[in-house]
């Protein structure tokens, strides 16, 4: 791995190691503090993201519970009270649902299993820790769904088992759309977060303008790969702070368009591809320290979003993001 520093700020390119790109500078950029507590992204679009609002509520603290409360359509609002140990197998999370951790200054969520969003719509899963589920259950599986939040969760497994034991992080798939995956704290994972199953041909029929999915405010820390990984959709990446990655960040493949702006890269392989799958990016204001050069070769087109949103500067964003993903810092 061939390592080089280069110190973006926003009307300043200094050069240590390499340089770094120069479409990397933007002086119009100016440090501003993004809401930590709001829903920001793909998941405003189309009509809105909110749950449960207006449903019943009920904490759980059993599987057979949880498995009970977030089925069926109607609106609701479930709480999880402690860690619920899973069977290894997903728990189908129905339309109009809020998932929450208690926030109770204690540990909220699943280990062993996963939750999965199928067929679904208006879903938000927040403020929960979510570990250890052994392949092929994913901690996170969104499928034929639209409208999801994922925000201020805690993702994790191992490193000590080979990279296939445990299966995805956080994977969106088969013409998912309108996705907002945002102040989570990704760490100690191989395969992390995956965009699009597969590409074959109809995977391509499936996911081609649809996948539209926003990452912002996520750390990234002791992982390996897919950060996201993705295929055929579109990603708007911003203000993340990735740290120790091992074989890749970005991963742009199957003319997948990305727009990534305001991340800062540290001591990470790879931070973006493109070539080596026929992506395409726009990439600024990006800080990369101790870290490969970008791979920038397939140019993009996505240069604008149709939201508004706040970025934090990349010279901010790690202590932003240490602070203030994961859980436990958001009131629910």
């Amino acid at each position: 791995m061939k390592f080089f520093s280069s110190l973006i700020t926003l009307s300043l390119v200094s050069v240590l190691a390499k340089a770094a790109p120069a479409a990397e500078v933007d002086a119009t950029l100016t440090k501003r503090a993004a809401p930590v507590n709001q829903l920001t992204g793909y998941a405003t679009l189309n009509g809105g993201t909110t749950g449960g609002t207006g449903g019943t509520t009920t904490t759980v603290t059993t599987l057979s519970a949880l498995r009970a409360a977030v089925s069926g359509t109607a609106k609701k609002i479930v709480r999880i009270s402690g860690i619920i140990q899973g069977d290894g197998e997903v728990v189908d999370v129905g339309s109009y649902t809020t998932l929450l951790g208690v926030n109770g200054g204690g540990a909220d969520g699943l280990i062993g299993g996963g939750l999965r969003v199928k067929q679904s719509k208006n879903v938000i899963i927040r403020n929960l820790r979510l570990s250890k589920s052994v392949a092929p259950t994913d901690l996170i599986q969104i499928q034929y769904s639209t409208n999801v939040w994922i925000d201020h969760n805690e993702f994790s497994s191992d490193l000590t088992h080979d990279k296939d034991y445990y299966d995805g992080a956080m994977d969106i798939q088969h013409g998912s759309d309108y996705i907002t995956v945002s102040w989570n704290y990704f760490h100690d994972h191989f395969k992390t977060s995956l965009v699009g199953h597969s590409e074959s041909a109809s995977a391509k029929a499936e996911d081609t303008g649809h996948l539209r999915v926003t990452y912002h405010h996520n750390r990234f820390e002791n992982v390996n790969s897919r950060l996201p990984s993705v295929r055929f959709g579109t990603l708007h990446a911003y203000s993340n702070y990735y740290k120790n990655i091992a074989d890749s960040g970005i991963n742009l493949r199957n003319g997948a368009q990305g727009l990534v702006e305001a991340n800062l890269f540290e001591s990470v392989t790879n931070p973006i591809q493109t070539a080596l799958y026929k992506g395409f990016v726009v990439s600024r204001n990006n800080i990369f320290t101790n870290s490969d050069a970008p791979d920038l070769s397939g140019v993009g087109s996505l240069t604008t979003v149709p939201y508004t949103y706040t970025i934090d500067a990349a010279s901010t964003v790690a202590a932003i993001v240490t602070a203030s993903a994961g859980v436990e810092k958001i009131s629910v």
